[in-house]
């Protein structure tokens, strides 16, 4: 097939690799993206797992905890000036507080939209909104946690990541907890883990990882021979530095995440202190930008909403 200028300029954009490398990469995949960027990761010309994607949209992720619940919402735009309206930031942070406010979380986007706010259905809202502003705007995802202990999220870069912790405490008020919380948030919003723990990341992650760094031994030349003891050092690295409890705290190096956890849980003695789970949004993660009309994109989102 024909490889035009954009898809080598927006797999530049996401690996860094040269033009001329990333021209090949997708002539050798035969114009497929992601192939492409793993190509390039096995020749050792870019390193994908060390850059986030290139964001394909704009908006918000908004937070709001009520209570023991917590919840994460992202909603799309065309453009990075909506999410600064005041009418867009009203409806963002009144439809965020009505997934904690209810008794149980909404099944879905549908069940969201369908949701009441003070001056109607978050769905009508919302058409209203678009009418106004005259530009599509999407109700992407969210998630609620209810939780037995202790729910923190945490907003960073006016929205461009959201952050929700669940922390397993029987002293959930206790100032040092509440710091514990704040401070996995920020974590997570830096140093983006995969899982919590090992045993969690899935299987087809890591052997899509041992693939890519058998490729890339096999092609700096290591021999066959060793190859099984260097991919079992390095999916050891990867997944101690994939894991959110066995990285290491991005605040004191010298700790990791589960040390912290234990140090924080001896100090207000609480031998139960854990972490359960967490989540992070980051705005427009997962959306494949396939040209430079965004817009396109966004409205054939909107289809249905």
């Amino acid at each position: 097939m024909s490889i035009s200028a954009t898809m080598v300029r927006d797999l530049r954009e996401k690996t860094s690799a040269g033009m001329l490398d990333c021209k090949k990469a997708l002539e050798e995949t035969k114009g497929d993206f992601e192939a492409a960027v793993e190509w390039l990761r096995k020749k050792g010309l870019a390193s994908a797992a060390k850059k986030s994607d290139r964001l394909a949209s704009e908006g918000v992720v908004v937070a709001a905890v009520k209570g023991n619940s917590g919840a994460l919402l992202e909603v799309n735009s065309e453009t990075d000036f909506v999410a600064k309206n005041d009418m867009f930031k009203a409806f963002v942070k009144e439809s965020v507080e009505s997934i904690v406010g209810s008794a149980t979380a909404p099944a879905d986007i549908a069940a969201l939209s369908d949701t009441s706010l003070k001056s109607g259905k978050v769905g009508d809202q919302l058409k209203e909104i678009i009418a106004k502003i005259g530009e599509n705007i999407v109700l992407r995802r969210f998630e609620r946690y209810d939780s037995k202990g202790l729910v923190h999220t945490y907003i960073h870069g006016d929205g461009k990541i959201g952050v929700m912790v669940d922390v397993e405490t029987t002293k959930p008020t206790a100032d040092e907890v509440r710091t514990f919380a704040n401070d996995i948030c920020l974590h997570v919003a830096a140093m983006n883990p995969l899982a919590l723990r090992q045993e969690e990341v899935p299987a087809d992650i890591v052997a899509k990882e041992r693939e890519i760094l058998k490729g890339k031994a096999i092609e700096q030349g290591k021999k066959p021979e060793m190859l099984d003891k260097i991919l079992e050092g390095q999916i050891r690295k990867f997944l101690a530095e994939s894991c959110l409890l066995e990285q290491a705290f991005v605040k004191n190096p010298d700790l990791k995440v589960r040390e912290y956890m234990a140090e924080t849980g001896k100090k207000v003695g609480d031998t139960s202190l854990n972490i359960k789970r967490f989540l992070r949004f980051e705005l427009g993660e997962g959306l494949q930008k396939r040209s430079n009309n965004f817009a396109e994109e966004v409205a054939a989102q909107a289809k249905g909403h």
